[in-house]
């Protein structure tokens, strides 16, 4: 299993990952595009990245904007692996 991190490690990762915010046990990342179809476009990629490290975040496909929710249910809250997928996605969504 992974490990939960403490308050601090989720503070000093939060603070280097820009647009995501903490709701609970989750992090939240909502993604604006020009057109809905990018969202759709960026939705798949972040799912293909989620599949290769299987850890699969919720999303949530809106128009022009994709609202990604991550967290590691197996361990009860936030972990590397959620930090991980969330960058990815940050970097996704500039491609």
């Amino acid at each position: 299993m992974t490990a939960l991190l403490n308050e601090a490690q989720i503070t000093s990762q939060l603070s280097d990952l820009p647009g995501w915010t903490r709701e609970g046990t989750e992090l939240v990342g909502v993604f604006v595009f020009k057109q809905y179809l990018d969202g759709v476009a960026f939705a798949g990629r972040v799912g293909e990245a989620a599949e290769a490290a299987n850890h699969h975040p919720e999303m949530l496909i809106g128009w022009r904007k994709v609202t990604v929710r991550v967290s590691t249910h197996s361990a009860g809250g936030l972990t590397e692996l959620d930090f991980a997928l969330a960058r990815r996605a940050n970097e996704l969504a500039g491609e």
